[in-house]
């Protein structure tokens, strides 16, 4: 059973892309079914309503799920149906996905725990017809509840749901396309092919963690490129790293793991906000990247932390006001992932260095040629390299030359860049000498540092 639960649904976490990814998956594997003569029953309705009619009708012995680090609001979920099944004698067995695992109170054995889970040899199903309800007791069951359309709206460029399209990105990627995985993970445009874009496929379980770090492994002893295998299965376990921080400190949807950042008051400012999530803020490398998220649903590693950064320390903005609009515009939006990496590209953590981008050093850096700008800021078509980057100082005379009129064609950056990375440079490195972000720091070290490790990321 599937449950399109309505709260989800209205969340502002969670937006169509989502549930176009969720109905492409179901319908996926309600191909595969189709063999064994049954379905998925995908319903409306909140989980309790759903299981006190099945077990009004059929009596619940056993509910089989996996283990799930989300929001705040899928916590509170997981609560009650928890007590549901201890009223009504249920055993509610919970698998764990990722080797995330609750209850820590630290990390100790935790990446020996990690390593331990991901060895373990894969379950291949092989099921039989009998094994399930047929396509007759579903339907019967469907008249009891809310069936919700599985037709979905594809948008172009955005990766599509589904095990089987997983596993054409799993194999292209292993084939050949890793070879460059770490030559280009920081580029906007190259990193498209170049990195797995597994992400998606993990995140909404169409793919397990356990196979993609397996084939990792088997595929390291062939030695063939292998920095940059080597590179990837860092970032591998980085993914349950994170996703294990927020388990523990799930609290940080809504405030700095950091209480001594608590006391920093961003005067939040709508225009500016806008201008950042429609890609109008004047800063060529951002705009490119924002507009590419709302279109796509994918940027590579660098350009998030930089449109953050670029969020969070020029726009000197909260992070709690980015966090939505990204998480919806993320098809791969994973809680245990975005929020410890908001606070980190914040620097509100006390642990970790402090990264304020300088988003033209950047767009020469990882968009040299401007291939990646000029494709999603077309209004920058004409302008010749460097001026791409910071088409706001080119002379009049060029300007006429070009047919450009900054401010006109294309918006002035909204802030001063230096002017402002200064400000929150000096803000925020002085807040680490503050009593209680130090105090913080240490705590937080000793919940969530790997005892071989003097910092964690």
């Amino acid at each position: 059973m599937y449950v399109f639960e309505p709260a989800l649904i209205e969340d502002d976490h969670y937006s169509q892309r989502h549930f176009n990814f969720i109905k492409q998956g179901i319908k996926d594997l309600n191909h595969q079914l189709s063999s064994l003569r049954t379905k998925v029953l995908v319903v409306e309705d909140t989980v309790i309503s759903c299981l006190e009619k099945l077990n009004k009708e059929h009596q619940i012995i056993h509910i089989y799920s996996h283990q799930e680090t989300g929001i705040a609001l899928t916590f509170a979920r997981d609560r009650k149906v928890n007590t549901f099944c201890e009223i009504s004698s249920i055993v509610w067995k919970q698998y764990i996905q990722n080797g995330v695992r609750r209850g820590l109170k630290n990390r100790k054995g935790w990446k020996e725990q990690w390593e331990h889970f991901m060895s373990l040899p894969q379950k291949h199903f092989s099921g039989k017809a009998a094994q399930f309800l047929n396509l007759n007791a579903i339907a019967a069951l469907e008249k009891d509840f809310k069936i919700p359309s599985l037709e979905f709206l594809c948008e172009k460029g955005v990766q599509r749901g589904g095990e089987l399209t997983a596993r054409r990105y799993f194999n292209s990627f292993f084939e050949e396309r890793y070879y460059n995985y770490q030559k280009h993970i920081s580029k906007p445009d190259l990193a498209r092919r170049s990195c797995s874009r597994l992400s998606p496929y993990i995140a909404w379980g169409n793919i397990s963690m356990r196979e993609v770090v397996q084939e990792t492994a088997q595929r390291l002893h062939g030695k063939k490129h292998g920095f940059a295998l080597q590179a990837f299965s860092s970032r591998l376990r980085w993914q349950a790293h994170f996703i294990q921080k927020f388990e523990m400190e799930y609290k940080m949807e809504f405030k700095s793991v950091n209480l001594g950042y608590h006391q920093i008051n961003k005067q939040v400012d709508p225009i500016r906000i806008r201008a950042w999530e429609n890609g109008q803020t004047g800063v060529p490398i951002v705009d490119a990247a924002m507009r590419c998220l709302v279109a796509t649903g994918y940027l590579n590693f660098r350009m998030r932390a930089l449109v953050v950064s670029f969020f969070v320390h020029q726009l000197w903005q909260p992070w709690q006001k980015a966090s939505a609009f990204l998480a919806r515009q993320f098809l791969d939006f994973e809680p245990g992932i975005h929020y410890p990496q908001l606070q980190m590209q914040a620097g509100e953590t006390g642990i970790n260095t402090l990264r304020i981008y300088n988003p033209v050093k950047n767009g020469i850096e990882h968009d040299p040629h401007g291939y990646f700008v000029k494709k999603w800021v077309p209004e920058l078509e004409k302008i010749p390299l460097p001026f791409v980057h910071y088409p706001w100082e080119l002379t009049p005379l060029e300007q006429s030359g070009y047919g450009f009129k900054p401010g006109e064609d294309y918006p002035l950056p909204l802030v001063d860049l230096e002017t402002s990375r200064k400000r929150a440079g000096d803000i925020l490195w002085k807040m680490q000498k503050n009593k209680v972000v130090v105090q913080e720091s240490r705590r937080i070290l000793a919940r969530h540092t790997l005892p071989n490790r003097k910092s964690i990321q």
